[in-house]
């Protein structure tokens, strides 16, 4: 075993006695071990093991919990180093971070569900997805800090000039019929929050990444096997589980990151009539890719779409839309 890291730590007793520890990481082919070694106050030597496993990035998530855990019990490392989630971030960011656990445990339920409401109704009239209005955690800290003015709405993370443009004004209605016993600017957040709670808040939220991200691999894992088998996207939306929209967002995702779904997207596409495929190509070259809903207004009258029908456009568009940037990317090395 190679000794990666080793610090000693102290801790006072009630009695005025010291009780020593010492942590380890150490590392043998591969394997990634994280030791705890404490001497208690009767002289008994306790020896445990937080950590043993292969994720260098797991290893340390643990190394820095169990360590703050034990520093909140009264441990003071002899050589001082960030074992608190926060610590490692940078300043901007963990400013943000504050403001979201603040908005998580403090959220007004009565305003957040009045928020919700009117992100429904409004992501209908737009016809984008509700995420795409405001996120459930944007809401929860609008409904926490309750901004009744534009200006304070500015202040909250995820809420720029173009979201205000479109959407303060009708926010605003609603949290100025709340009352609040906080103000703005922010700056008091930091001082109001137990750094226990919010670090365990953090590590929660590392974790619901990770295994977030290992579901999302395991997720494209199948999609692949499944495009090379030919199934449709039925058969792959039953399969994985997920909702339409997150599928064909995992075909881009797959796209960008190289993998050839062209002749996947091909025999999709042959199942849509051709003058209306080569329409959204010519809307695509005249409009740009960024925006599929002015391309579905140039190929159809929207009023003659139910909506089964426009989500079912948007899925071929989305195809439609790999297609045209793989074309154009081969132009430009072809060009240059």
């Amino acid at each position: 075993m190679n000794l990666v890291f080793l610090n000693s730590l102290e801790k006072a007793t009630e009695e005025g006695n010291i009780c020593t520890a010492q942590v380890t990481i150490g590392e043998s082919q591969g394997t990634w071990m994280v030791m705890w070694n404490e001497t208690r106050e009767d002289g008994r030597r306790v020896q445990e093991c937080w950590y043993e496993g292969l994720r260098w990035e797991e290893m340390l998530a643990v190394f820095r919990e169990r360590v703050f855990a034990k520093q909140c019990g009264g441990y003071k490392p002899i050589v001082q180093v960030n074992v608190s989630e926060i610590d490692v971030l940078d300043r901007r960011t963990a400013y943000i971070q504050r403001l979201h656990f603040y908005g998580e445990k403090h959220a007004n339920e009565e305003l957040f569900d009045k928020l919700r409401d009117w992100r429904f109704k409004q992501a209908s009239r737009d016809g984008k997805a509700a995420y795409l209005i405001a996120t459930n955690r944007l809401l929860k800290m609008i409904s926490a800090f309750v901004p009744h003015t534009e200006e304070e709405l500015l202040h909250l993370p995820g809420f720029g000039k173009a979201k205000s443009a479109a959407y303060a004004a009708d926010i605003v209605a609603i949290t100025a019929t709340f009352q609040r016993g906080t103000d703005f600017p922010l700056s008091w957040v930091a001082e109001s929050i137990d750094p226990g709670e919010l670090n365990a808040w953090l590590l929660q939220e590392n974790e619901r990444k990770r295994k977030a991200e290992e579901e999302k691999r395991e997720i494209k894992h199948k999609l692949l096997e499944a495009i090379v088998r030919g199934e449709k996207l039925d058969e792959l939306q039953e399969q994985t589980k997920l909702q339409r929209r997150n599928l064909l967002q995992l075909f881009e995702e797959l796209d960008r990151e190289g993998y050839d779904l062209q002749s996947y997207i091909e025999g999709q596409l042959e199942q849509v009539p051709e003058p209306e495929r080569e329409l959204a190509w010519k809307a695509f070259q005249q409009q740009g890719d960024r925006y599929l809903k002015p391309i579905l207004q140039t190929v159809y009258d929207q009023k003659e779409l139910t909506a089964q029908d426009t989500d079912r456009v948007y899925e071929w568009l989305r195809m439609l839309r790999i297609k045209f940037r793989r074309e154009n990317e081969r132009k430009a090395v072809e060009a240059s």
